[in-house]
């Protein structure tokens, strides 16, 4: 059985350099044999807004790693490639835990298929490899790919360092195996939150490359998330497949802290197009390897 971790570990007393650390994936065991379907008790809307996360991630993330790895032989920093491969490591790790909450949510009654077909649609076919272009298409396609990737990777450092700040999630009884997911989750992606963005730069430093990723990552992210709120609300066999999902419904649980508040999301978004922002802003790396020390699932892991 799990306890919660506290959402304010304590801090490292030695304060940590972001750029001394060395990236690594962290074995993890989840049990997932008590996590009910709606695992924030009586918040069936926050709950599932938080879930899309494991419908997308699975595909999501071995995308990015697909991609890292067709970027690889073009980097010529040796810690960059170091922290890229680390990155490919711990997002591999990411999507198999995801894919586990998948496998559960079927036994709950929850059939994610629908869904999760439709993201390795996007993520394989739309946005995967396009053998029929020229070499300098090709490059122009990673590169393409890498920017979208780095836009995203500034919403997970958000959400990361959110939820590992939020207490409310604990006083609302969220269920501690599935808080520690997304917690140990979002750890990681505040340690690694630079390397998407410093392998985009060392690739390609045009700024407008930066603006245009997350002028298209933004409205698609939007409108995928809210699909998948729509999907499972509706699919969910423990609610009236008559329920319908609505933007006061998101405002109610941000006003409860169980959702990040629109607002602040809408300020890091404008944040990414500073000409002089970098990823380090987002996020405590310290905070970050607190959690990471302390994660009941990585404690399972190495026992």
């Amino acid at each position: 059985m799990f306890r919660a971790a506290h959402a304010h570990p304590e801090r490292p007393s030695e304060p940590i350099d972001h750029h001394d650390l060395v990236l690594q994936p962290r074995d993890v065991t989840f049990d997932w044999g008590t996590t009910p379907l709606h695992w924030l008790p009586g918040e069936p809307f926050a709950t599932h807004t938080f879930d899309v996360l494991h419908l997308m991630l699975p595909e999501l993330e071995r995308w990015f790693v697909r991609t890292f790895e067709q970027a690889l032989p073009l980097i010529t920093d040796d810690r960059l490639r170091e922290d890229v491969r680390g990155f490919i490591g711990q997002e591999a790790m990411h999507a198999e835990a995801h894919q586990e909450v998948l496998e559960h949510l079927l036994t709950k009654g929850l059939d994610p298929a629908p869904y999760t077909l439709q993201s390795e649609w996007i993520f394989r076919r739309v946005l995967g490899d396009r053998p029929e272009l020229t070499p300098a298409a090709t490059h122009a396609h990673l590169l393409q790919r890498l920017a979208l990737i780095a836009a995203f990777e500034h919403f997970t450092a958000y959400m990361g360092h959110w939820i590992l700040s939020n207490g409310h999630l604990d006083q609302a009884g969220a269920d501690p195996a599935m808080l520690d997911l997304f917690r140990w989750h979002g750890a990681e992606e505040v340690e690694h939150r630079s390397v998407a963005f410093d392998l985009l730069v060392h690739l390609d430093p045009r700024y407008r490359r930066r603006v245009v990723g997350m002028l298209v990552t933004a409205p698609v992210l939007t409108r995928l998330w809210i699909r998948g709120v729509r999907f499972l609300m509706s699919a969910d066999p423990e609610l009236d497949d008559r329920v319908k999902v609505r933007f006061r419904d998101y405002l109610t649980a941000a006003r409860k802290d169980l959702l990040p508040p629109p607002g602040a999301f809408a300020r890091s978004v404008l944040r990414y197009f500073r000409p002089g922002y970098h990823p380090t802003q987002e996020g405590s790396t310290q905070q970050a390897v607190a959690y990471l020390a302390a994660s009941p699932a990585a404690r399972a892991a190495a026992q």
